[in-house]
Parts: structure tokens; sequence; C-alpha cells
């Protein structure tokens, strides 16, 4: 078994549980708040903290700084690597900080202009108050973000992947103990409550994003991280991580642009648009999550040392094996996933016009899973080239053309035409940076039957979940029942599929 399939499957039982309990919170929000302007409130409040998030801490940072760590763990030894670490980390509080004061400034005019237009002035005044506190939680993340880049570097996935299950349990503790006047019944047992409504749930935030960075302290114990004050910005290792990173800051920034024009346009289209289009985003990022992105975070250390050490042909051969195990994975899931996706949408509690608005906005998104699921491993193929301008070029296009589809298409069907959007533009993207890639790696496309049999096997599986789900009578049991039927069939319908992509399942092991 292989280091990179040992670490996927890690990854994936991790992102697994993470994904578990954030369905878990998701529950508990949607019960306790609905499909109401508190919680379009809420989930409006995170998107400028988010997008500081992905541009500081995470996201942006993260990806420029694996590549360098990576060579630096090549070419000079860890210690060397750790005190690039520790400047970088240093560099990215202090950003974080600065930027984040002017947010809480300037937040009022973000709300009013940019975030939520549409709501009512009462909710454009809670938008402001909760973004600022989510500022805080920001700040913690400036740190907590950049410690997982570090030990992925060094080939350590454990804590890190432990790490976003723990900030959801964070917002659990928000939403049943903070937010509600009496606490979360289990059993015997009654937590008690608060009575804090919205703001409990930032809090739970804000406790979340610290119970994250603590998880990954032991890490950087494990492999000999010194903290050293000081920055050396004129340092060659500075420097390199640098020039990567001026170019992933503003890709990140027009990937985020995506959820601000989403929640900007759905705050003008009524109470619950900008909740329901968050949920269906939710749902359809849990297989993305388990598929795309815990290969893209594996693969990216690895293929900046086939780069480093010069190995292009190993470099390429490892790209084309991830975009036949994508698209034999996503496929699939996509199309069992939108057939079945409504008996499992009841549990969030909505009456039915709210839960079909959810099915629907689901249904759409997952129209783009494999783009997405293809995006993390493409984009970061080029970071490990370090070339960071070619996703920069192409998210820019992206974001235009996101923005333009947007507001076309929600003038012709609403909320689902900004989800229709986001698959538009998100596809268009991926088309051009494969495109870009198979040019200066040719062969890298060159993907078999591979795409024949995940359609097949998308039609088999889905044809299976169908029948199941309207040969037994589900909509006669409670919900529950309904759920456990579904999740019957979405197996039955994945046995279905298992035969057609068994290639890519050897291929994933030997990687």
């Amino acid at each position: 078994m292989s280091r990179i399939f040992r670490s996927s499957l890690l990854l994936a039982f991790f992102f697994g549980i993470d994904k578990v309990l954030g369905l878990f919170r998701q529950i508990l929000v949607a019960r306790q708040f609905g499909l109401t302007y508190d919680i379009d409130v809420f989930n409006a409040a995170n998107n400028i903290p988010d997008l500081l998030s992905a541009l500081i801490s995470g996201g942006a940072l993260g990806v420029a700084l694996i590549p360098v760590l990576s060579e630096y763990m090549e070419t000079k030894g860890r210690a060397d690597a750790w005190q690039l670490f520790a400047r970088i980390l240093n560099l990215a509080f202090l950003v974080t900080g600065a930027i984040a004061l002017l947010i809480a400034l300037f937040a009022k005019p973000l709300v009013s202009w940019v975030i939520a237009p549409g709501f009512p002035p009462q909710q454009q005044a809670l938008t402001v108050e909760l973004m600022r506190l989510d500022l805080l939680a920001i700040i913690i993340f400036s740190i907590s973000g950049l410690l997982m880049a570090g030990l992925q570097a060094n080939q350590h996935f454990l804590l890190p992947a432990m790490a976003p299950g723990l900030y959801n349990l964070g917002q659990i503790f928000g939403v049943s103990v903070l937010s509600p006047k009496s606490g979360l019944s289990l059993g015997p047992i009654t937590l008690p409550g608060f009575g804090m409504g919205i703001h409990g749930l930032v809090y739970g935030v804000i406790l979340g994003a610290a119970l994250h960075l603590l998880i990954q302290v032991p890490g950087l114990i494990k492999y000999h991280f010194h903290w050293s004050p000081g920055l050396a910005l004129r340092s060659p290792g500075v420097q390199q991580v640098l020039v990567l990173l001026g170019p992933r800051v503003l890709t990140m920034f027009f990937t985020q642009v995506f959820f601000i024009a989403r929640d900007n346009l759905a705050s003008r289209l009524g109470e619950g648009s900008v909740t329901a289009l968050n949920y269906g985003w939710f749902i359809m990022q849990v297989p993305e999550t388990l598929i795309g992105t815990t290969i893209a975070i594996v693969l990216l250390p690895t293929l900046s040392e086939y780069i480093a050490r010069g190995e292009h042909e190993r470099y390429r051969q490892t790209l084309n094996s991830a975009v036949r195990i994508l698209l034999a994975f996503t496929i699939p899931a996509a199309a069992l996933l939108a057939v079945g996706i409504h008996p499992l949408t009841k549990i969030l509690g909505f009456d039915e016009s709210g839960t079909m608005r959810v099915v629907w906005a689901t249904r759409v998104y997952l129209l783009g899973l494999t783009s997405h699921s293809l995006l993390e491993i493409t984009v970061r193929s080029f970071y490990a080239r370090q070339d960071a301008r070619t996703p920069l070029y192409a998210a820019a296009l992206n974001a235009v053309a996101y923005i333009f589809f947007a507001v076309t298409f929600a003038r012709l069907w609403g909320y689902l035409g900004i989800a229709f959007a986001n698959v538009t533009s998100f596809t268009l993207e991926l088309l051009l940076l494969l495109w870009l890639l198979n040019r200066n790696l040719p062969g890298l496309l060159r993907v078999g039957d591979t795409l024949f049999r995940a359609i097949v096997a998308a039609g088999l599986g889905a044809l299976i979940v169908y029948a199941v789900m309207h040969w037994l009578p589900i909509p006669d049991l409670p919900v529950l029942g309904q759920i456990a039927l579904a999740v019957a069939a979405l197996a039955l319908g994945s046995l279905g599929v298992l035969p057609f992509i068994m290639k890519e399942i050897k291929t994933i092991i030997k990687l």
C-alpha cells in the first residue's frame, strides 16, 4: 500500500468525520434558526472574514508555502525550513491583524454596499456586528492555517486532518448550548442553554478556531519547531514565498468573489435564499472534499518533490492518474446524490417548500462536482511547479464570467440561476487550465476509457437509486425511515458503480 494511498485514506477518514460533524451542525442550525434572516445574516457576515482567512492563513499562503518548504526540506534540511516557516508565520499574523482592524472599522459600508445591500436595515446592522466578532476567529486562523501547511510539508497529515472536526465541535457547542434558551437534550441529559441566539453561533466559531489551532501544537513539538522572532523580508526563502504568494492571493480573491457575489445577489431574492444556496453548496462540498480535496492535499507535497528533483515524467504520470481517479469517482457520485438527495434533506426540518429549495440548489451544484474536484488538483499542479501566474489569470477570467452569468441567470431562474452560474464559470476555468497543462505535458489528458466507464457507471447507479426509492413506499415512512431507505438506495447504487471503476480503485492504491 503506497504512502499516498495511506495518506489519502487517513485524510478521507477524518474529512468524513468532519463532514458528519458538519452535517450535524447544519441540522442543529437549521432546526434552531430555519430559513430565516438570522441565519442569512450569519452566512453573509462570514464572507469578508472568510475572504481574509483564504488569502492569509490557509488557502493562499498555505499553498504558496508548501512547495518552498518542500524544496527546503530536500535541499537544506528541516532546521532551515522551520526558520523560514517562523518568518512567514510572523508576517501572516501581523498582516492579518492589520487587515482585520481595517475591516472592523469599515464594516458598515462593506455590508451596505458589498455584502448584503438587499437586507433590511436591522439585518444589515446585525451583519456588521457579527462580522466584527468573526474577525477574532480569523486572527486565530492566521496561525492555525499555516500550521496545517507546515505539518503537511513534513508529510504529516493526521493532526491537520483532525483540526476541521474540532472546528465543527466548537460550532456545535455554540448552536446547542450558547444559542438556545434551553440546551439540547441527549436522553436523560439536558445541556444548559445560554440564550445568546445567533451570537452564540459566532462565539462557537471562535471556540472552534481555538481548538483548530491547539490540536496541531503537538505536531510542531514532534518535528522540533522552534519559533523565532523577526521577518527577514529580504531573505531568499521569504522572497521565494512572496513571489508565489502575490499571484496566489489574487487568485484566492477572485475565487472568493463567488461567495460575495452569490450572497449579494441572493440577498435581493427574499428571506432564505442566501441560506438555501449555502446548504446546497455545503452538500455538494461533502463528496468534493472527500474525493477532490483529499487527493489534492496529499499530492501537492509529492508533486512539489518531483519538480524539485527534476522527475517531470513521474510528475505527469501521477497527475494523469489523479485526473482519471477523479473522473471515475466524481461523475457517479454526482449522479447518485442528485437522485437520492430529497429524503436526506428532510433531516434539516424545513417544510416541503424549504426542503425543495435546498434540494434543487444541491442538484444544480452537483453538476459542477467533477469540475470543482478536478480544479483542486489542477490548480495545485501549477503551484507544485511554482507557477502562480497561470491560476491567477484563469481565476480572474472565472470571476468576470461568474458575475456575468450570475446576474444574467438570476434574472431568468432566480436563486437557482446563481448556482448554475457557479457550475458554468468554474467548468470553463477547469477546461482552460487542463488545456494549458496538456499543452506543456502531452498525454496528460489521455484518460483511456475512464470517462466512458464513469458515465455508464453514473447512469446505472442513478437508475438503481431511482428504482429503489420509487418501488419502496418511502413517502409513507417517517422522516428517519425515509432517510434510512435513501441511504440504503445510495449504498446499492454505489455497489452497482464499483465494477466499472475498479481499475481506478487499483490505481489509487498503487499511486
